[in-house]
């Protein structure tokens, strides 16, 4: 909360911290695939994500995506490099609902790039590493097993801002709005008693600074 000239930060355990700026950044919380077996091969051929570690560990081997928006169509090219063949298995009819057209251009001219529309993972299998995952068909409700070394999830994230609703901007997905993206309509924002703009990684709060993925307009 607000207190001028302080910012209070109350904790779990009713403790107050007074400064007079406070920074934000509590990051992203990955949304999860409910599926058996995810959970207990996450490290061990599944992964929220993606790393250039990943990349070496499964050169010239199949590993499947999961997701249909930017940043699966970014990991997709980005396996599609080292991977012998790269699937994607997006929910719905296809990229086009959800994917900037440029990268669904590379995709489509990558050879070893296989999207498969309108099904959802069910079921990841392997002793101790992934094997293969059981995907439903949408549509027909059938399940078929396909044989992969990895399986990389994005199927998106959420910020850590619940904290701070009613006291900084967010925006429609909970992102933290800064500096120069503050300003509606030539106006500084409610509240706001400086007689300057907001700084670069200023909230709508003085004082108070949004930095990483919890930032709206963060390269992510």
């Amino acid at each position: 909360r607000r207190e001028d000239p302080y910012r209070v930060v109350e904790l779990a355990d009713g403790r107050e911290v007074r400064s007079y700026a406070v920074l934000l950044a509590t990051g992203l919380a990955v949304n999860t695939l409910d599926a058996p077996g995810i959970e207990r091969l996450l490290g061990a051929g599944v992964y929220y994500g993606a790393a250039t570690t990943e990349a070496a560990t499964y050169r010239d081997r199949d590993v499947c995506i999961v997701g249909g928006a930017n940043s699966a169509g970014q990991g997709a090219v980005f396996f599609a490099r080292t991977a012998r063949r790269v699937t994607m298995l997006i929910r719905s009819t296809g990229l086009e609902t959800s994917m900037s057209q440029y990268l669904i251009d590379r995709i489509a001219a990558l050879p070893n790039i296989t999207v498969v529309p309108r099904v959802e993972v069910r079921e990841a299998r392997g002793r101790d590493h992934l094997e293969e995952i059981v995907v439903r068909h949408r549509d027909s409700g059938e399940e078929s097993v396909m044989a992969c070394a990895a399986l990389f999830i994005f199927v998106g994230a959420a910020p850590r801002t619940a904290s701070f609703a009613g006291f900084v901007e967010r925006d429609d997905r909970g992102f933290i709005v800064t500096g120069p993206d503050l300003p509606r309509n030539g106006s500084r924002p409610r509240g706001w008693n400086l007689d300057r703009d907001p700084y670069l990684f200023e909230t709508s709060v003085p004082g108070v600074f949004a930095a990483g993925d919890v930032r709206a307009g963060a390269n992510r």
